[in-house]
Formats: structure tokens, C-alpha cells, sequence
């Protein structure tokens, strides 16, 4: 199935229902007074998030969502009864955002967590609340409230622990097909990565991270150019980002360094938070390379792009320097583990705010 991770949708709730005016008509009873009810409470639409869910493609084809009215109040001081709720199963990871207010609804990011996206209008007042000591035949009631309508946009970001980045046939694929069980398309091409892929690297038998590999990125990734600007916003939620660069193209025109700049600078385009995360500088397609050209070529790379931070050099094809990857990859997270808890729960803390 093709990942869908966008959705525009309708959301009405439903309207209230009116209060009634009505009086108590029975025998030996002469003026009974008023007994009109309360109407019932329109249907509000809620969002769930939900582990089983993977795509946001029923929205695609299922667009209006809409609430049931409340029931009107009747006599004998019966109330109307209560429309039932809408409840919308969405993948765990999406964003629910107002594009009219340009304000995010909710950040669903946990299974189970539950926002509210319209509510529903309260009943109206039959006559019988306006009875007083000085009004004993009251006429009056109200209507139901409206109930909420919204255009909204739902917004799947993927939760991985490790995001990928590079330049189209950087190897990305190769690699996580290497390091993890999923099966990303791989040929020798670029572009053969149209959505996000998911895999889960297991490094022993009770540690574990996921790996997210998105569409590579061109120069002008940030003004709309290519593929991969679509999926850049699945490294929001990422805590390491790791670059792959090609260090042996097969084009005598190719200036890798060049590339990883190009990367560099679309990253700082997008999204300042996302360039600021941590990031590792990786090596790819060291197989193609002579055992002694590697530390030279090595060498003189981190020396033009001006890189201080970790690198590696791999083969993601024939499997050499990944295991050494994960495993530092798996210490870094359980190195940070407090610091990514801490900084996770003061940003849902501001979101509820």
C-alpha cells in the first residue's frame, strides 16, 4: 500500500437540541405547572491515536465527518437524549493542525491519546428551568448551540529513533536493508525511495531502535525540489540524525562534498530545530574503494567539508562497519535516554498548555 501521510478533512458536530415548552395537562390536577426538558447534547468528533493503524489513506476517500444532533426536549420533563460521539482511529504520530488559525490541534504521539477536534453544542433550557415564585407559567426556552465545524489537515510524522539523510543513491536503502528486516526497493538509480520505510535494528536480545530511511534530497529540497521535502518533516521526532555520503561516485563530475553541503544547507532551510539535532557523518560504498585509498580519501572529505563531529566509514552492501554503527548508534541513545525523556515531556507539557 503507498504510505499516505497527509489528510485534509471536514469535521461538524452536531447541534444540540432545543429546549420544550410544555405544560402539565392531567386530570384532578388543575394547573400543573410547567414540564417541559432539556434538549440533548449534540455529537462532539474526538481523534485516537492508534498502534494498528499505519496510514492516514481512509481520509483520503473519507472526507466529511459529521456528528449526530441532539434530540429535543419534551414534555413531562423527559430531556432529549444525547447524540453519540465520532471517535477518528488516526495513526500514533499524527499531528491534527487548523490551517484557517494556522495552530496546531493535537500532537498524537502516544497509543490510545485522545484529542477533541469539534465539540458538539449543549442543549437548550425547556420552560421548566425559567419557573419561579414570580413566573409560574413560563413560555420561554432556548435553543441548542451549534456544534463545532472545522476544516482540518492531518499530519503523519513517523516515530523513529534514527533518521537517514543524503543525496539520492546515497545508499540509504542499501543500508537500512543491512542494519534492520525491512525491505526498502533498492537499484542502481536514484530516486527509488518514494515514501518513508521503517526497520527495526535489534542489537541484542532486549535493546532495540528504529531507523526511519526517507526520499533523498536534491538541492532546492527546501523550496519544493524533489521528493524528499515531503518527507522531511518524519525526522522532527528523530533523536540522531545520520548522513550518508557517497564517497565513491562512479560520475568523474562528482564533488561529494559539495552534496553534503547541499544537504547541510536545505536541513537549515527547512527547520532550524531539525539542523541543530545531533548528527553523524557516514561513509557509505567503502567497498568500491582500494584498502589503501580509503583512510586518504577518508581524510581529505572531513577535511574539506570542515566535519569535527563523529564519522564512520561502511559498506552498507557487503555489511562492513554497520554493526560497529549500530552499536555506537544504541550507546548514544542510552547515553541520552534522560536528557530525550525530559526534553520529550516538557514539549508535550507546552503543547497542553
Amino acid at each position: 500500500m503507498k504510505f499516505i501521510d497527509e489528510a485534509l478533512i471536514e469535521v461538524h458536530a452536531g447541534k444540540g437540541g432545543d429546549g420544550s415548552v410544555s405544560f402539565r395537562r392531567e386530570k384532578f390536577v388543575p394547573r400543573g405547572g410547567p414540564d417541559g426538558g432539556d434538549g440533548g447534547r449534540g455529537g462532539s468528533i474526538f481523534a485516537v491515536a492508534d498502534r494498528n493503524i499505519n496510514t492516514l489513506v481512509d481520509y483520503r476517500f473519507e472526507r466529511i465527518h459529521r456528528a449526530r444532533n441532539g434530540e429535543p426536549g419534551r414534555g413531562s420533563d423527559c430531556n432529549g437524549g444525547s447524540a453519540d460521539d465520532i471517535v477518528l482511529r488516526v495513526p500514533v504520530g499524527t499531528v491534527v493542525s487548523d490551517p484557517a488559525a494556522n495552530e496546531i490541534i493535537a500532537d498524537l504521539a502516544a497509543h490510545e491519546q485522545k484529542a477533541l477536534l469539534a465539540k458538539g453544542g449543549d442543549g437548550g433550557h425547556g420552560n421548566l428551568k425559567f419557573k419561579s415564585s414570580t413566573n409560574r407559567a413560563p413560555r420561554q426556552f432556548t435553543r441548542g448551540m451549534p456544534g463545532e465545524s472545522r476544516k482540518l489537515k492531518l499530519e503523519l510524522k513517523v516515530l523513529a529513533d534514527v533518521g537517514l539523510l543524503g543525496m539520492p543513491n546515497a545508499g540509504k536503502s542499501t543500508f537500512i536493508r543491512a542494519v534492520s528486516a525491512a525491505r526498502p526497493k533498492v537499484a542502481d538509480y536514484p530516486f527509488t525511495t518514494l515514501h518513508p520505510n521503517l526497520g527495526m535494528v535489534r542489537v541484542d536480545d532486549s535493546r532495540s531502535f528504529v531507523i526511519a530511511d526517507i526520499p533523498g534530497l536534491i538541492e532546492g529540497a527546501a523550496e519544493g525540489a524533489g521528493l524528499g521535502h515531503q518527507f522531511l518533516r518524519h525526522l522532527a521526532r528523530t533523536r540522531l540524525l545520520l548522513h550518508l555520503v557517497d564517497i565513491a561516485p562512479f560520475g568523474a563530475d562528482a564533488n561529494p562534498v559539495a552534496e553534503a553541503r547541499a544537504i547541510v544547507n536545505e536541513l537549515k532551510k527547512y527547520d532550524e530545530d531539525l539542523f541543530r539535532k545531533p548528527r553523524w557523518l557516514v561513509l557509505n560504498k567503502a567497498d568500491l574503494l582500494a584498502p589503501g585509498e580509503r583512510a586518504e580519501r577518508t581524510q581529505r572529505f572531513i577535511a574539506d567539508f570542515g566535519w569535527n563531529d563523529k564519522s564512520f566509514i561502511i559498506s552498507a552492501l557487503t555489511g562492513e562497519g554497520c554493526r560497529e554503527l549500530t552499536y555506537a548508534i544504541m550507546e548514544h541513545l542510552d547515553e541520552n535516554k534522560e536528557a530525550f525523556t525530559a526534553k520529550d515531556a516538557k514539549e508535550n507539557l507546552g503543547r497542553e498548555q
